[in-house]
This record gives structure tokens, C-alpha cells and sequence, in this order.
């Protein structure tokens, strides 16, 4: 069955079909990027979702007095024969015979020379430079190759609760809310309830938002962003590493090959995201003595800062699970190392230039442990009741989960300087507009 997108009215070809057209005349429409006249002939960039086109219309055209009025931004139909020129952007150009503007701009507000707060003010705007759409459709193809490859490996969707009774990991980063009489929380992770979710379903994910009420003003945090997570019953730590490691490349494969295109335009290798090798592996104590011999004061017990982890990933320039953190600086669902009772079986992932990106542990089941270090933590177990229910005093099982920011594997893919060049919207601590 064929499904109609557009109105009739609207058909066009795209961008990206130009080249099979050439020497014949074709329809496409867009938004006008640029605009300059040169020696009485008017060039203008279209730009579609697909990519740009440059079109020249000259004085003696029927079109030209349209392409006199038309401004930077309106959309508009046009209409002309395509020949080759190495010098257009995709190597083709449109002679115009006919514009038909459909929405004509006011003057645009952006100059070379604008301020970065003044684009931040108009992000609506500002998103539509060339460069940004390269990112966001690197971001859509993540998003896919995530959902594609979860459900290849058999796992369900799952929605949880974005109001939550609970403060989550870290309870000084929560955004604390009033519903309606009582206090509430936005959720920083599904991962309790997904948890619960494991004697129905036994393998689910999701990707959803997740707020953090952090004041880090960095090129790594956004106090909104999203998490894609994963819970898998029967599961202990070392097929959680293996089978975390499959899918990052599962999805660094699919982006190589499907936007090949915009990595390129990045300045990103799609080789190099298409062939990567295995992941190294790094216990914390390990990487404790490697930051030491590298001239870093740190001890165990402490944790990496984005300088210690980009040290040790860049050295390597492939991802690096460091992994066996101590349990003081980890959350307290996560199960201790029976060998070493100090360290729990957690890891964070590095990526190259970005440092940690993915988070992950098998988790605890047992009760007692659990509410001691919750107790210890400050916490009341009280309101913990429904998650111990779920998890250990009702068939308990081995299981392991781990969360990744989808905007730290972006900013990977496509070498962005910030996690706000990657997000169309942004949300930090000074911004919640526009």
C-alpha cells in the first residue's frame, strides 16, 4: 500500500535526486540559503531536508524580477533544467525557468558577525545553518540504529514514569517538584522500574529524557537529555561489557554507512566508525596506577574527572570500559565484587575526545546490603519498599542494565565541540528558552 505524503499541489524532487536528472527539466522546492547577484545573473541556494542546490537565473528569464524579490529563507518552488558544474555544490546546477514563492521571509536576522548568545536566543533560527543539519541527522540515524538494533536482539520497549516518589541516583541533582500535595521527582533513570518490569519481559529498553538538576556549566551536561537504557534478566557483568560493546558498534557501523555524507561535511572518517576494533578494558585500580605514573595526584577512592578519563581514552583512540569502581562511588543497586568486597561490578565507557558516555552494572539482590548502603547514603529505605519488592524478596534473578547519553555518542560521531550543538533545543542551567 502507498501512502500519500504530500498534496499533489506540493510534489517535487528532492535535492539528493538532482543528478539523475541531468540535461532534463525538474521541479524542486526548499528554503532559500543563500543569495548573490553577479554580472547580472542571480544565484540562489535551495536547501531540502536532502541537501543544497545551487540555481542561477539569468536577466532575460521570466523568473528573474521573482528571484529579485525573493529573500534569504523563503520557501519557494523552482523550477529549471539540470547541467553539470563542478563548481555547484553536488557538482549540478539549475537553470531557472520559474520561482514560485510560497512563503516569502522577512529580513534574516543572522549575520556573520552575530553573537553566539544571540544565536543561542534564536536557536529556532540559528538551527538552520548547514553544519547543524548535519548533526541532527546524524542524531535521527543514532536514534534508529539504536531502536533497530535493540529489537534485533529480541528486547522490548518499555515506558516508565517521568514523575517519580524517589530521588533516583543522586538526589542533589534532582529536580524537585510539587504533585499537587505531595513531593515528587523528575526521573533521572527508568532503571528501578525497569527492574521490576524483568519477571514479565526479561530483555527491554527504552529512550527517553532524563533530567539532572547539575550546575555544570561544561561542554559534556545538559539538565535535560537523552538516555537510552537497557535491562536484561539472566545477565552478570561480563556479557553486560560484551554485549554493550556490540551495540556501540552496531550503531557506529549503521551512522558510517548511512551518513556518510555528513560525516564527511564534519570532518569525521566513516572508516573509522565502520572498522572499529575491540574495545579496551581497564580496571579502576589499573587506571588509578596508569593516572599516577602519568603525573596524575589521584588515589583509589577517587573519581575521574573528564581530564583523567580523556587521558586514558585518548592514549588508546578506541572506546575503554574502565570497570570494578568503588562501591562509595557508585550507586547503591550495584552488586559488590565477591572477591573484593571494596569494588562493585560497574563501568563506565570513554569514548575517544569525550570521555565517559555510558554507564552501566549488574545489580545487586541483595536486600540487606542494599538498604545499609542506602542508609548510609542518607536515604530513607522506607520509600524504597516497592523497589526491594521487586527485586529481591520476590524471585530474584541475575540482571544488568546500563545507561548511554545519546548526546556524548553523538558529539562522538560528528565531532561536536558541546552537547548543545547536538540537541536542536538545548536545556542547561542558565537556558530554558526558546
Amino acid at each position: 500500500m502507498i501512502v500519500p505524503i504530500y498534496s499533489r499541489t506540493y510534489l517535487a524532487r528532492t535535492i539528493s535526486e538532482i543528478s539523475k536528472f541531468e540535461g532534463k527539466t525538474i521541479k524542486i522546492r526548499g528554503w532559500i540559503a543563500k543569495k548573490r547577484t553577479l554580472k547580472g545573473k542571480i544565484f540562489l541556494v535551495l536547501r531540502d531536508s536532502t541537501g543544497m542546490a545551487q540555481t542561477i537565473t539569468e536577466d532575460k528569464s521570466k523568473a528573474f524580477k521573482t528571484a529579485e524579490k525573493i529573500t534569504t529563507e523563503s520557501s519557494a518552488f523552482i523550477r529549471g533544467k539540470v547541467v553539470k558544474d563542478p563548481r555547484a555544490p553536488g557538482g549540478y546546477e539549475v537553470k531557472v525557468s520559474e520561482i514560485h514563492i510560497v512563503g516569502l521571509a522577512e529580513t534574516w536576522p543572522i549575520a556573520r558577525d552575530t553573537s553566539a548568545e544571540f544565536l543561542r536566543d534564536i536557536r529556532h533560527l540559528s538551527l538552520r545553518d548547514r553544519k547543524t543539519q548535519a548533526m541532527l541527522k546524524v542524531r535521527a540515524a543514532t536514534f534508529a540504529a539504536y531502536h533497530e538494533c535493540m529489537t534485533g536482539l529480541g528486547y522490548m520497549e518499555h515506558q516508565s514514569p517521568s514523575f517519580t516518589p524517589t530521588p533516583g541516583e543522586s538526589g542533589a541533582e534532582t529536580f524537585e517538584v510539587k504533585y499537587f500535595k505531595d513531593k515528587a521527582y523528575l526521573t533521572q533513570t527508568w532503571q528501578l522500574y525497569a527492574e521490576a518490569m524483568l519477571p514479565i519481559m526479561e530483555k527491554i529498553y527504552t529512550v527517553a529524557p532524563s533530567f539532572r538538576a547539575d550546575k555544570s556549566m561544561t561542554s559534556r551536561h545538559l539538565t535535560e537529555y537523552w538516555h537510552a537504557e537497557v535491562e536484561t534478566a539472566w545477565q552478570e557483568f561480563p556479557e553486560l561489557l560484551g554485549q554493550m560493546e556490540y551495540i556501540v558498534k552496531f550503531i557506529a557501523e549503521k551512522i558510517a554507512k548511512t551518513c556518510r555524507k555528513e560525516l564527511i561535511f564534519l570532518g569525521k572518517d566513516p572508516k573509522y566508525f565502520a572498522t572499529l576494533p575491540k574495545f579496551k578494558r581497564l580496571k579502576y585500580r589499573e587506571a588509578i596506577s596508569e593516572l599516577k605514573k602519568g603525573g596524575f595526584k589521584v588515589k583509589f577512592g577517587d573519581d575521574l574527572g573528564t581530564v583523567e578519563e580523556k587521558y586514558l581514552v585518548d592514549k588508546r583512540k578506541i572506546p575503554l570500559f574502565i570497570t570494578h569502581y568503588p562501591t562509595k562511588l557508585k550507586a547503591f543497586y550495584m552488586k559488590r565484587d565477591p572477591k573484593d568486597k571494596l569494588v562493585v561490578f560497574a563501568s563506565d565507557l570513554m569514548l575517544p575526545g569525550i570521555g565517559e558516555a555510558i554507564g552501566s552494572a549488574e545489580r545487586s539482590t541483595d536486600f540487606k546490603d542494599v538498604k545499609k548502603r542506602l542508609l548510609a547514603a542518607g536515604e530513607d529505605p522506607k520509600v524504597y519498599e516497592w523497589y526491594f519488592d521487586a527485586v529481591s524478596r520476590y524471585g530474584s534473578v541475575p540482571h544488568s542494565g546500563f545507561g548511554m547519553g545519546m548526546e556524548r555518542l553523538i558529539m562522538w560521531f560528528t565531532g561536536a565541540e558541546s552537547v548543545k550543538e547536538v540537541i536542536a533545543f538545548p536545556r542547561t542551567p542558565t537556558r530554558f528558552a526558546p
